[in-house]
C-alpha cells in the first residue's frame, strides 16, 4: 500500500496532559517520520471541571513545536460535534485515528466519525484502550455501540480487550497490537543520579508505584503488602508518584496505621514528562497492584527504562509481563505482591530481570503499531 498522504488523530493533546496525550503524539510523529501529513484535532473541553477528578487537565510544559495540533473539540456540546465533523470531512483525510478510552466520550467522537464518513472516502481505524470501563455506571453499553458503529475497523492494545470487542461487533476488521514504549521521555540516567535528583537517600532501595491514584488500581493492596514484617527487615521504601484522583484519606490511614510513615515516599503531584526519568531510573523495580485492568502505559515507560515490574495477573497486563523473566505475576493479594518483593530482593534478581526487559522490549516498537494500523487499513478497503 502506498505511504498515506493525510492522517488525522482525533484525541487528547497538548495543552492537555497525560498519556493519552503522550501516545497521540508519539503516534503523530511515527507517521510524520515517513513523510505523511499528520494533524492532531484535540479538545478544547475534554472533561468538565467537575467531572475531572484531578487538580488540573493541563500542562505547564511548551506545546510541541513539530505537531500541527486543532484545539476545537467539545466533549459536551453536539453543535461542536457536528461542526467537527464536517470540517475534518471536508479536509477530506485519507485515514482518521481515533483513540477510545471511555463510554463518556462515545456520544462526541461517534457523532463526529458519522459526519466524517460522508466524504465516501476517509477510513476510520480506532485505537482501543478500554471497552469495557474500570468504573462502570449506566448506558456504558449504549454509548459504546454509538461509538463502534462508524468505525471501520479497530486496534485493541490487549488479547483481553480484542476479545470484550466482540461483545459489541463480531463483523468488523480488527487486530491485536500491543501498547508500544513511551520512549520520548529522555534517555536513562544512572541510578544514583536520579536518586540525588530527587532528593533520595541512596543507601535505600525503592519500588515505584507511578501514574495517577484510583481504587482499581491496588495502592491500598501495595500498602498492606507493604506492611509485611519480612519487607521492613529490607533497606527498601516505597515511592508513590502520582496525583490523587480520588480522597488520599484511606492511603495515609493505611501508611499511618502500619507505621510506614519512613517507609512510604509521596510525591502526589502531576509528574511533568521531565520528570519521568528521574523517577523510573531511581527505583529497582517497578509494581502495578492493579485490581482491574486492560494493559497500562507504566509497563511501556517501565520497558523503556529497562526496569523489571511486579504486575497483578486482570484483564491484559500479564500478557506483557513474562512471570520469572522480566519480572513476577501476581494474584492482587497483598501476601502474594509481598511475597513477590520479598523474592525480588532476596534473590537479587534486578540485573537477571533487567537483561531480560531489554531483549523483551524490542516487540514493542512504534513501527509495528504502524504496520498494525496499515495492515487493517488494507483490509477495510477491500
Amino acid at each position: 500500500m502506498k505511504s498515506l498522504k493525510h492522517i488525522v488523530i482525533i484525541g487528547s493533546a497538548h495543552p492537555l496532559r497525560g498519556g493519552l496525550v503522550a501516545f497521540n503524539e508519539r503516534l503523530a510523529r511515527e507517521y510524520m517520520a515517513q513523510a505523511d501529513n499528520v494533524e492532531i484535532w484535540s479538545f478544547s473541553l475534554q472533561y468538565p471541571g467537575w467531572l475531572f477528578p484531578g487538580k488540573t487537565q493541563y500542562s505547564n510544559e511548551p506545546a510541541p513545536a513539530d505537531i500541527r495540533i486543532v484545539t476545537r473539540i467539545n466533549s459536551i456540546n453536539p453543535l461542536n460535534w457536528i461542526c467537527i465533523g464536517r470540517a475534518i470531512k471536508e479536509i477530506n483525510p485519507d485515514l482518521v485515528i481515533v483513540k477510545f478510552w471511555m463510554p463518556y466520550m462515545a456520544p462526541c467522537l461517534g457523532t463526529i466519525c458519522r459526519i466524517i464518513r460522508r466524504n465516501s472516502h476517509t477510513k476510520i481505524i480506532s485505537i482501543i484502550d478500554n471497552i469495557i470501563p474500570h468504573e462502570k455506571h449506566p448506558g456504558d453499553k449504549v454509548f459504546v455501540r454509538y461509538f463502534l458503529k462508524p468505525v471501520d475497523g479497530f486496534v485493541a492494545m490487549s488479547r483481553a480487550v480484542l476479545e470484550e470487542l466482540t461483545l459489541f461487533d463480531r463483523r468488523k476488521p480488527r487486530i491485536f497490537c500491543p501498547h508500544p514504549l513511551y520512549d520520548h521521555y529522555g534517555i536513562p540516567v544512572p541510578k544514583f543520579e536520579a536518586q540525588r535528583r530527587l532528593g533520595l537517600d541512596t543507601q535505600w532501595k525503592y519500588i515505584l508505584f507511578f501514574g495517577f491514584i484510583r481504587e482499581y488500581k491496588g495502592l491500598d493492596l501495595l500498602l498492606e503488602a507493604f506492611a509485611d514484617p519480612r519487607l521492613l527487615q529490607l533497606p527498601v521504601k516505597l515511592l508513590v508518584a502520582g496525583e490523587f484522583y480520588e480522597n488520599p484519606d484511606p492511603y495515609l490511614k493505611s501508611i499511618e496505621k502500619n507505621h510506614l510513615e519512613d517507609r512510604v515516599i509521596l510525591s502526589h503531584d502531576f509528574i511533568p514528562d521531565t520528570e519521568v526519568v528521574n523517577y523510573f531510573c531511581a527505583s529497582d523495580l517497578v509494581v502495578q497492584t492493579y485490581k482491574s485492568a486492560t494493559q497500562s502505559g507504566v509497563t511501556q515507560i517501565a520497558y523503556h527504562f529497562n526496569k523489571p515490574m511486579i504486575i497483578t495477573n486482570v484483564g491484559g497486563l500479564a500478557e506483557f509481563v513474562p512471570d520469572g523473566k522480566t519480572g513476577y505475576v501476581v494474584n492482587p493479594d497483598p501476601g502474594e505482591i509481598a511475597e513477590a518483593v520479598l523474592k525480588f530482593f532476596m534473590e537479587e534478581k534486578e540485573d537477571e530481570f533487567t537483561a531480560c526487559v531489554a531483549i523483551e522490549k524490542e516487540k514493542y516498537s512504534w513501527k509495528n503499531m504502524i504496520t498494525a494500523i496499515e495492515s487493517l487499513l488494507n483490509e477495510c478497503l477491500i
